[in-house]
């Protein structure tokens, strides 16, 4: 390729396009359904911890954890289970309380990068992760049940950084 074709590539990519200005509102809702997405997946999972069948699911993932495995040294399954549902719907709570305070919500989406960095961590604690009965090492069912949760830690992170920059910005009423 000649240096005159890439120096046109390379023009098109750094100036917006025209249609970059009439999309220009994609990122605010983005944000907003990545929030309220967040807020009602954690909610959901979180109350679902308070019963006996979750409780037992998730132990498989957090009895070989480093960082939660401690929990039952002390607490039955059910009563680990049950604070890690409190942990889940009070951080719900708090990311939905950005119209009212940035400030609270920021702090809300921080605790939720941190839940979702220690259930991605379970993807290289927890046996049985990855099938390796293929050529090729696959995605085992408990594998694919964790993956999803690179796309919510990338949603805490996105709300926390918005919430973040309202608060800096004087947005903040609390």
């Amino acid at each position: 390729m000649n240096s005159h074709v890439q120096s046109q590539q390379a023009l098109a990519i750094a100036r917006p396009s025209a249609t970059f200005g009439a999309a220009h509102w994609l990122a605010p809702l983005g944000v907003h359904i990545s929030r309220y997405a967040l807020v009602l997946i954690l909610f959901w999972i979180g109350i679902q911890k308070f019963t006996l069948a979750e409780a037992e699911g998730i132990r498989v993932f957090t009895m070989h954890s480093p960082f939660v495995s401690w929990m039952y040294s002390f607490l039955s399954v059910r009563a680990a289970s049950s604070l890690i549902g409190t942990v889940e719907v009070s951080l719900a709570v708090l990311i939905a309380l950005r119209p009212v305070s940035p400030r609270v919500s920021f702090l809300g989406s921080v605790g939720a990068i941190m839940t979702f960095l220690t259930t991605v961590s379970f993807l290289f604690t927890t046996p049985g992760v990855i099938d390796h009965s293929h050529a090729v090492p696959l995605l085992g069912e408990l594998g694919g049940f964790l993956i999803k949760d690179l796309a919510l830690l990338g949603c805490a992170v996105l709300t926390a950084a918005e919430a973040r920059g309202a608060y800096s910005l004087g947005g903040d009423r609390f």
